[in-house]
């Protein structure tokens, strides 16, 4: 959404952005297998560092298992280079799979931020546990 917004003010030329490849199949395959990940260790890697930075002993559990998994990866590719490389989409845009214009999805992707964080909002404030907030009026 920024890299759109500077190019409406020609500070950038989005025909330089590189946008990767998709290979419908091993992007599939990955997202189960990292959101397997997330749900079992209850961490993204990313806040997976910031919780072993604080001592957690689970997030460096699971940041070792981030690197067993890396290295099965890369060490077994060979094996599963058929399945990684298949169904080659190209480079695909967003807007231009559903015929709309950069700036319109941008929008629809900004309106619909807007009410899941108003829904999170709600759900909090409707759903709130006593053991988990403050009583506050």
């Amino acid at each position: 959404n920024g890299l759109l917004f500077m190019s409406l003010f020609h500070w950038i030329d989005l025909s330089y952005i590189y946008i990767n490849p998709t290979y419908l199949y091993s992007a599939i395959g990955g997202g189960v297998v990292m959101g397997a990940g997330f749900i079992l260790g209850g961490y993204c890697p990313g806040t997976s560092f910031c919780a072993a930075s604080i001592g957690k002993i689970d997030a460096f559990a699971f940041i070792g298992g981030m690197f067993i998994g890396i290295f099965i990866f890369s060490e077994g590719y060979p094996l599963w280079d058929d399945f990684y490389n298949a169904k080659f989409l190209g480079s695909p845009l967003l807007s231009d799979v559903i015929g709309t214009s950069r700036g319109m999805l941008t929008f629809l992707i900004i309106l619909a931020a807007l009410g899941m964080f108003w829904v999170g909002e709600w759900a909090e404030k409707r759903f709130a546990r006593n053991d988990y907030t403050l009583n506050q009026k």
